[in-house]
């Protein structure tokens, strides 16, 4: 019996291999995870070479850093302000990633997976139902 949801969502009573299911959310669930991980190393290779440029710059140019921009401000104090603004700048990137791909996305996968335990509930009670009938009817005299 095939019954579609309307939401498109995997039928609880499909014909299909619950087995292929599983497999393919474990597949959704780990290409997710590293989809995240690739966005969180690029923005933290990113923001290591502005700090370690930045630092490398005090350690072994600090003349430069000494260099007055205007009246009371030196290239260094700007540089600084700049490295905060860059951390500011890539979080943002990262959470509005996260708002507009990572968390639906998540919500999808776990939607599905409550799903599939539902489905795998259903054929676990439905399974020692009629194990239990069968017994049942075993027990009976003929």
């Amino acid at each position: 019996m095939n019954i579609n949801s309307p939401t498109g969502s995997p039928d609880l009573l499909s014909d299909r291999d619950p087995s292929e299911d599983r497999r393919a959310l474990v597949a959704s669930t780990r290409e997710l995870a590293s989809r995240r991980s690739r966005v969180a190393a690029i923005l933290t290779a990113a923001m290591v070479v502005v700090y370690f440029g930045f630092i490398l710059t005090v350690a072994y140019n600090p003349g430069l850093l000494a260099t007055q921009i205007q009246r009371g401000l030196t290239l260094g104090i700007a540089l600084g302000a700049i490295v905060i603004l860059i951390a500011w700048l890539l979080t943002y990137v990262y959470v509005s990633w996260a708002n507009r791909v990572y968390d639906p996305a998540l919500a999808v996968l776990r939607e599905r997976w409550r799903e599939a335990h539902v489905a795998d509930s259903i054929a676990s009670a439905t399974s020692s139902i009629a194990t239990s009938a069968t017994s049942k009817s075993e027990e009976r005299p003929s």
